[in-house]
Protein backbone atom coordinates (compact mmCIF):
# COMPACT_ATOMS: atom_id res chain seq x y z
CA UNK A 1 0.00 0.00 0.00
CA UNK A 2 1.15 3.61 -1.25
CA UNK A 3 2.26 5.58 2.15
CA UNK A 4 0.09 8.40 2.56
CA UNK A 5 2.55 11.79 1.87
CA UNK A 6 2.89 14.21 5.36
CA UNK A 7 0.73 16.52 4.04
CA UNK A 8 -1.56 18.91 6.26
CA UNK A 9 -5.01 17.06 4.37
CA UNK A 10 -3.71 13.70 5.79
CA UNK A 11 -2.55 15.01 8.77
CA UNK A 12 -5.86 16.52 9.21
CA UNK A 13 -7.51 13.47 7.98
CA UNK A 14 -5.78 10.60 10.35
CA UNK A 15 -6.22 13.29 13.42
CA UNK A 16 -10.14 13.11 12.79
CA UNK A 17 -10.22 9.57 12.40
CA UNK A 18 -7.85 9.42 15.46
CA UNK A 19 -10.49 11.47 17.10
CA UNK A 20 -13.56 9.56 15.99
CA UNK A 21 -11.73 5.66 16.74
CA UNK A 22 -11.34 7.19 20.15
CA UNK A 23 -15.01 8.75 21.09
CA UNK A 24 -16.20 5.18 19.67
CA UNK A 25 -14.62 3.60 22.37
CA UNK A 26 -15.14 6.01 25.14
CA UNK A 27 -18.90 5.40 24.18
CA UNK A 28 -18.91 2.22 24.29
CA UNK A 29 -16.85 1.85 27.77
CA UNK A 30 -19.34 4.29 29.18
CA UNK A 31 -22.40 2.19 28.00
CA UNK A 32 -21.52 -0.85 29.85
CA UNK A 33 -20.02 0.70 33.03
CA UNK A 34 -22.95 3.18 33.76
CA UNK A 35 -25.32 0.62 34.70
CA UNK A 36 -22.46 -1.01 37.37
CA UNK A 37 -21.31 2.39 38.44
CA UNK A 38 -25.56 3.44 38.81
CA UNK A 39 -25.77 -0.02 40.52
CA UNK A 40 -23.01 0.85 43.19
CA UNK A 41 -24.02 4.43 44.27
CA UNK A 42 -27.46 3.08 44.36
CA UNK A 43 -26.50 0.37 47.36
CA UNK A 44 -24.09 2.81 49.11
CA UNK A 45 -27.32 5.14 49.64
CA UNK A 46 -29.20 2.42 50.71
CA UNK A 47 -26.69 1.30 52.96
CA UNK A 48 -26.27 4.73 54.61
CA UNK A 49 -30.14 4.79 55.05
CA UNK A 50 -30.33 1.44 56.96
CA UNK A 51 -27.25 3.08 58.91
CA UNK A 52 -29.75 6.16 60.29
CA UNK A 53 -33.35 4.90 60.09
CA UNK A 54 -35.03 2.44 62.01
CA UNK A 55 -35.74 -1.38 60.26
CA UNK A 56 -37.77 -0.98 57.41
CA UNK A 57 -39.29 -3.52 54.63
CA UNK A 58 -40.07 -0.70 51.93
CA UNK A 59 -37.93 0.78 48.86
CA UNK A 60 -36.83 4.27 50.15
CA UNK A 61 -35.08 4.68 47.10
CA UNK A 62 -37.75 4.38 45.22
CA UNK A 63 -40.77 5.95 47.44
CA UNK A 64 -38.41 8.66 47.63
CA UNK A 65 -40.18 12.54 48.13
CA UNK A 66 -38.91 16.31 47.87
CA UNK A 67 -39.09 18.43 51.09
CA UNK A 68 -38.68 22.31 51.03
CA UNK A 69 -36.18 23.28 54.12
CA UNK A 70 -36.41 26.89 55.63
CA UNK A 71 -34.35 28.42 53.15
CA UNK A 72 -36.03 27.46 50.35
CA UNK A 73 -34.28 24.53 48.81
CA UNK A 74 -35.49 21.17 47.89
CA UNK A 75 -33.87 18.35 49.82
CA UNK A 76 -34.48 14.45 49.31
CA UNK A 77 -36.44 12.48 51.93
CA UNK A 78 -36.58 8.81 52.21
CA UNK A 79 -39.05 7.15 53.72
CA UNK A 80 -38.66 3.98 56.18
CA UNK A 81 -42.08 2.03 56.52
CA UNK A 82 -42.04 -1.43 58.44
CA UNK A 83 -45.12 -3.38 58.00
CA UNK A 84 -47.44 -0.31 56.33
CA UNK A 85 -45.95 2.36 58.79
CA UNK A 86 -43.56 5.09 58.63
CA UNK A 87 -41.48 4.54 61.45
CA UNK A 88 -38.58 7.56 60.30
CA UNK A 89 -37.05 8.76 57.57
CA UNK A 90 -33.65 9.65 55.86
CA UNK A 91 -32.80 13.09 54.51
CA UNK A 92 -30.14 13.99 51.74
CA UNK A 93 -28.88 17.89 53.81
CA UNK A 94 -26.08 19.28 52.99
CA UNK A 95 -24.17 23.03 53.31
CA UNK A 96 -21.97 25.14 51.55
CA UNK A 97 -20.98 26.66 54.96
CA UNK A 98 -18.44 24.62 55.81
CA UNK A 99 -14.38 25.70 56.46
CA UNK A 100 -13.71 24.13 53.22
CA UNK A 101 -16.63 24.62 51.07
CA UNK A 102 -19.31 21.69 51.47
CA UNK A 103 -20.47 19.36 52.92
CA UNK A 104 -23.00 16.79 52.45
CA UNK A 105 -24.79 14.53 54.94
CA UNK A 106 -27.90 12.13 55.47
CA UNK A 107 -29.43 12.25 58.66
CA UNK A 108 -31.85 10.31 60.10
CA UNK A 109 -35.56 11.18 62.17
CA UNK A 110 -38.16 9.09 64.07
CA UNK A 111 -41.57 9.84 63.26
CA UNK A 112 -41.52 12.63 65.90
CA UNK A 113 -38.52 14.53 65.20
CA UNK A 114 -35.76 12.69 67.13
CA UNK A 115 -32.48 12.32 65.67
CA UNK A 116 -31.59 9.07 64.83
CA UNK A 117 -28.07 8.73 63.22
CA UNK A 118 -26.01 10.92 60.91
CA UNK A 119 -23.55 9.82 58.50
CA UNK A 120 -21.48 11.90 56.82
CA UNK A 121 -21.07 11.57 52.92
CA UNK A 122 -18.68 14.36 51.90
CA UNK A 123 -16.90 16.65 53.07
CA UNK A 124 -13.45 19.16 52.44
CA UNK A 125 -12.66 19.95 56.29
CA UNK A 126 -9.00 19.93 57.58
CA UNK A 127 -7.87 16.63 58.41
CA UNK A 128 -7.75 16.53 62.81
CA UNK A 129 -10.12 19.56 63.16
CA UNK A 130 -13.58 19.79 61.29
CA UNK A 131 -13.18 16.24 59.82
CA UNK A 132 -13.59 15.14 63.36
CA UNK A 133 -17.51 15.53 62.82
CA UNK A 134 -17.82 12.27 61.49
CA UNK A 135 -17.31 10.94 65.08
CA UNK A 136 -17.49 14.28 67.57
CA UNK A 137 -21.19 14.43 66.86
CA UNK A 138 -21.96 10.75 68.21
CA UNK A 139 -19.58 10.98 71.36
CA UNK A 140 -21.66 10.41 74.44
CA UNK A 141 -19.03 13.22 76.57
CA UNK A 142 -20.37 16.62 77.58
CA UNK A 143 -22.92 18.15 74.77
CA UNK A 144 -21.31 16.76 72.23
CA UNK A 145 -23.59 14.37 70.81
CA UNK A 146 -26.46 15.12 68.82
CA UNK A 147 -28.09 11.62 68.70
CA UNK A 148 -31.26 10.98 70.83
CA UNK A 149 -32.24 15.35 70.66
CA UNK A 150 -35.29 16.20 69.75
CA UNK A 151 -35.82 18.76 66.98
CA UNK A 152 -39.20 18.97 67.67
CA UNK A 153 -38.22 21.23 70.37
CA UNK A 154 -36.11 23.85 68.41
CA UNK A 155 -33.32 23.86 66.07
CA UNK A 156 -29.46 22.64 67.15
CA UNK A 157 -26.68 25.57 67.70
CA UNK A 158 -23.30 25.57 69.38
CA UNK A 159 -22.54 26.84 72.51
CA UNK A 160 -20.96 29.56 71.69
CA UNK A 161 -24.15 30.91 69.96
CA UNK A 162 -26.34 30.06 72.79
CA UNK A 163 -27.46 26.36 71.92
CA UNK A 164 -26.53 23.75 74.01
CA UNK A 165 -24.18 21.58 71.38
CA UNK A 166 -20.39 21.39 72.14
CA UNK A 167 -18.42 23.04 69.04
CA UNK A 168 -15.23 20.45 68.05
CA UNK A 169 -12.89 21.77 69.35
CA UNK A 170 -11.01 24.96 67.23
CA UNK A 171 -13.31 24.31 64.69
CA UNK A 172 -16.55 26.30 65.45
CA UNK A 173 -16.92 27.05 62.00
CA UNK A 174 -16.99 23.45 60.70
CA UNK A 175 -19.49 22.96 63.79
CA UNK A 176 -22.04 25.48 63.03
CA UNK A 177 -22.40 24.50 59.57
CA UNK A 178 -22.79 20.60 60.54
CA UNK A 179 -25.60 21.67 62.72
CA UNK A 180 -27.22 24.02 60.10
CA UNK A 181 -27.19 20.62 57.51
CA UNK A 182 -29.22 18.87 60.27
CA UNK A 183 -31.61 22.10 60.78
CA UNK A 184 -32.14 22.13 57.09
CA UNK A 185 -32.80 18.25 56.98
CA UNK A 186 -35.43 18.33 59.78
CA UNK A 187 -37.29 21.57 58.43
CA UNK A 188 -37.69 20.17 55.08
CA UNK A 189 -38.95 17.04 56.71
CA UNK A 190 -41.49 18.46 59.01
CA UNK A 191 -42.24 21.44 56.50
CA UNK A 192 -41.76 23.85 59.03
CA UNK A 193 -40.97 26.65 56.59
CA UNK A 194 -39.92 28.46 59.50
CA UNK A 195 -36.27 30.70 59.97
CA UNK A 196 -33.51 29.45 61.22
CA UNK A 197 -29.95 31.05 61.70
CA UNK A 198 -28.40 28.73 64.13
CA UNK A 199 -26.11 26.56 62.65
CA UNK A 200 -25.55 29.58 59.91
CA UNK A 201 -21.64 30.24 59.64
CA UNK A 202 -19.48 33.33 59.37
CA UNK A 203 -15.90 33.49 58.62
CA UNK A 204 -14.26 34.75 62.10
CA UNK A 205 -10.60 35.03 63.35
CA UNK A 206 -8.88 33.18 66.38
CA UNK A 207 -7.71 29.62 65.72
CA UNK A 208 -11.19 28.36 65.13
CA UNK A 209 -11.61 26.79 61.44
Amino acid sequence: MKKLQSTLPNMLLSLMFTCVASGVILAGVNKYTAGPIALSKAEALEKAIREVTPEFDNDPLGEAYKGVSFDGDSLLIYPAVKDGQTVGVAVDSYTKNGFSGEIKIIVGFDTGGTLINYSVLQHAETPGLGSKMDVWFRTDKNRQSVIGRSLAAGYLSVTKDGGDVDAITASTITSRAFLNAINRAYSAYKGTGADATTGATTKEGGNNE
